[in-house]
């Protein structure tokens, strides 16, 4: 298909704000959303810093204002907020064409389960509890969320740990291109909750502190939570409707190295794989790249991995490239979608975002990243990677609307 698929639409919520335009003025003022836990209850207070949304559910529910508040999650509450704030930025009705809904998590709706877990076991289950049976499945938000706003066509959940959402718009674009269906939704949500805080603890890769990507002295992630979605249809139907078009997808590439369960290789041959075919895809030469969105997390592994494909893939000539992680939080099924609408508007602002708290290179890949906020720089096209347990990785290339190859 010659027709080129296109962004329409933005819908971000992250503990950097409510909206695109909030998240836009944190990152481009250097506020991160790294801070102590005040809504999740868990032993961890105090001790282990998250990027939380700053609304507890009564508040976040009046927020996103489903029709009911009964069986709401807050990963599908996170969900509906960005998916509305998405569709009326691209001025689509979802019941009014084949419009297909993909929205990616990891952990679900394990926020409302595992607080009334000891609860099923009881002769019989309370209310309050019953009401959280079906929402432990990850596509309960999905299939929520898709009644609540009319989606009637293809309506499915993507779940491949951090490059959940990457993968959401790349199956959403093939989708597209195949002319199965007219507009795509695409994107991802996750709460945090207790089984991702205890998880990562376990795994020892949480930082005490906020988090330092790319720093040879970085001790970790921060967890964090948020949804985003991005609205995508072919050029020619966004023209024909007088939408604005606000990216390109250039291209896209997934790879599976499957090298351990939660470390990526230390040769970083997934993740430059994935970035080398995505470029491929979008026949362009890597010093086309203006700007790289890292997955950069801030553990010892992946940094040290993704710097050494970088450095493969680049050469000397890396271009100017940040992890947003250092405001949000590593966000897992969300990321990806997050830190594509942040590709968006560094495209459409002109701005490098700034890697925060970062002081000494690495010593494998002595990469500097951006350490402060470049505006009025010109961004034609965004390499944006999100890299996944288990070695799935996704590379994602965004450009300017009036870009070729």
């Amino acid at each position: 298909m010659n027709d080129r698929v296109v962004i329409t639409g933005l819908g971000v919520i992250s503990a950097l704000g409510t909206t695109v335009e909030e998240n836009l003025d944190a990152l481009v003022h250097e506020r991160s959303g790294i801070g102590p836990i005040t809504v999740l209850h868990t032993r961890h207070r105090g001790q282990i810093p998250v990027a939380e949304v700053g609304l507890a559910d009564e508040a976040l529910a009046a927020l996103a204002a489903p029709r009911s508040l009964r069986s709401w999650t807050r990963t599908a509450l996170l969900g509906l907020r960005a998916v509305k704030e998405a569709i009326a930025h691209a001025g689509i009705d979802p019941s009014a064409q084949r419009t297909a809904f993909i929205s990616a998590t990891t952990a679900g709706g394990i926020d409302k389960t595992e607080p009334i877990y000891d609860q099923y076991f009881l002769p019989e289950i309370p209310d309050e509890a019953a009401q959280y049976l079906g929402t432990h499945d990850p596509g309960d938000h999905t299939q929520r969320i898709a009644a609540e706003l009319g989606f009637r066509d293809l309506v499915t959940t993507i779940s491949t740990a951090c490059s959940s959402s990457a993968n959401a718009l790349m199956l959403g674009d093939r989708l597209l291109r195949h002319g199965l269906t007219d507009v795509a939704v695409v994107g991802g949500s996750d709460a945090l909750c207790k089984f991702t805080v205890n998880g990562f603890n376990s795994l020892l890769i949480l930082d005490r502190e906020p988090c330092r990507p790319f720093d040879r002295d970085r001790a970790g992630l921060n967890l964090g939570e948020a949804a985003a979605y991005l609205v995508l249809e072919t050029e020619s139907r966004a023209r024909a409707r007088g939408a604005e078009v606000l990216a390109v997808v250039s291209g896209y590439a997934n790879t599976n190295e499957a090298f351990h369960a939660t470390a990526s290789s230390p040769d970083g041959t997934g993740a430059f794989e994935a970035m080398r075919q995505a470029l491929a895809m979008a026949r362009l030469a890597p010093e086309a790249i203006s700007y790289v969105n890292v997955h950069g997390t801030g553990t010892p592994n992946n940094d040290s991995s993704e710097g050494i494909a970088l450095a493969r893939l680049f050469g000397a000539q890396v271009p100017p490239f940040s992890s947003t992680k250092s405001f949000t939080g590593h966000t897992l099924g969300a990321a990806g979608a997050v830190e594509a609408v942040y590709s968006v508007l560094a495209i459409r602002q002109g701005v490098h975002f700034a890697n925060l708290r970062w002081r000494t290179p690495l010593a494998e890949a002595p990469l500097v990243p951006v350490t402060s906020t470049q505006r009025g720089v010109n961004v034609r096209h965004v390499l944006s990677s999100s890299f996944g347990f288990g070695g799935n990785n996704t590379s994602l290339v965004l450009s300017a609307p009036g870009t070729r190859p």
